[in-house]
C-alpha cells in the first residue's frame, strides 16, 4: 500500500516545492563566476612542487607527494567557490519565481516571488569579457522593487524563455502600467463619490 502511495505522489524537484506546483524552467549562472577559485586553487600544486622546485635532489618522491598533496590543496580552496555556483540556483515554477544563493557551506540566502509580481524582464550585457564569453545580468522589476541576477549564462536566452512562461501562464509584463491608470480613474470616480456622501 506504500508503495503505491510513492507511485501516485508527485516528483518534488527542490525542497520546498509545493504539491500543486509545476517546475517550467532551472538555470544557474554562468561557471566565470568560479575564476577566483579557479585562480587561487591552481595555486595548490605550485606550492606542492615547490621544494623540489628549490633542491632537485630531494627526488621523484618528494616531488609526486608534494604534486598530490598540492592538487588536494587546491581542491579544497577551490571547493567553495564550486559549492557556490553548483547549489546557486534559479527556478521558475508555473506560480513563482526562486532563487536560490549559496555562498560557501554554511550560508543560504533563498528569495521567492510570486510570477504575477513580475513587471518585466531585461537584461543586459555589458563589456568586452561579457560579450565573448557570453554572460550577463537579468533585471526582475516586481512591485516590491527590483532583482538583478549577475553572471546569466546566455541572458537572452534566458530572459525569452522567461518571458514565453509568464505569457503561458496568462500574465503579461506590460499589462500593469497601463491598468495603474484605470486604477487611477476608478480611485478619482470613488473619492468623488466619497466626497458627495
Amino acid at each position: 500500500m506504500a508503495e503505491e502511495d510513492n507511485q501516485t505522489a508527485p516528483v518534488k524537484y527542490f525542497e520546498d516545492q509545493f504539491d500543486n506546483e509545476e517546475v517550467l524552467y532551472v538555470f544557474h549562472k554562468h561557471p566565470i563566476v568560479m575564476r577566483k577559485g579557479l585562480v587561487f586553487g591552481m595555486l595548490g600544486p605550485l606550492i606542492g612542487i615547490l621544494p623540489t622546485a628549490v633542491n632537485p635532489n630531494l627526488g621523484f618522491g618528494v616531488f609526486f607527494g608534494g604534486l598530490a598533496l598540492g592538487c588536494v590543496l587546491g581542491l579544497l580552496v577551490f571547493a567553495p567557490s564550486w559549492i557556490g555556483w553548483h547549489f546557486s540556483t534559479f527556478i521558475v515554477t508555473d506560480q513563482r519565481f526562486i532563487q536560490i544563493t549559496q555562498k560557501g557551506l554554511f550560508h543560504r540566502a533563498v528569495a521567492d516571488i510570486s510570477l504575477a509580481q513580475i513587471q518585466s524582464i531585461n537584461y543586459e550585457v555589458s563589456g568586452i569579457e561579457e560579450t565573448l564569453l557570453g554572460f550577463g545580468t537579468i533585471k526582475l522589476q516586481t512591485y516590491v522593487g527590483s532583482l538583478e541576477i549577475h553572471d546569466v549564462h546566455h541572458p537572452a536566452r534566458v530572459q525569452k524563455k522567461l518571458l514565453t512562461i509568464l505569457r503561458d501562464e496568462g500574465i503579461k509584463a506590460t499589462q500593469y502600467p497601463a491598468d495603474n491608470d484605470q486604477l487611477l480613474s476608478v480611485t478619482n470616480e470613488e473619492a468623488e463619490a466619497t466626497q458627495e456622501n
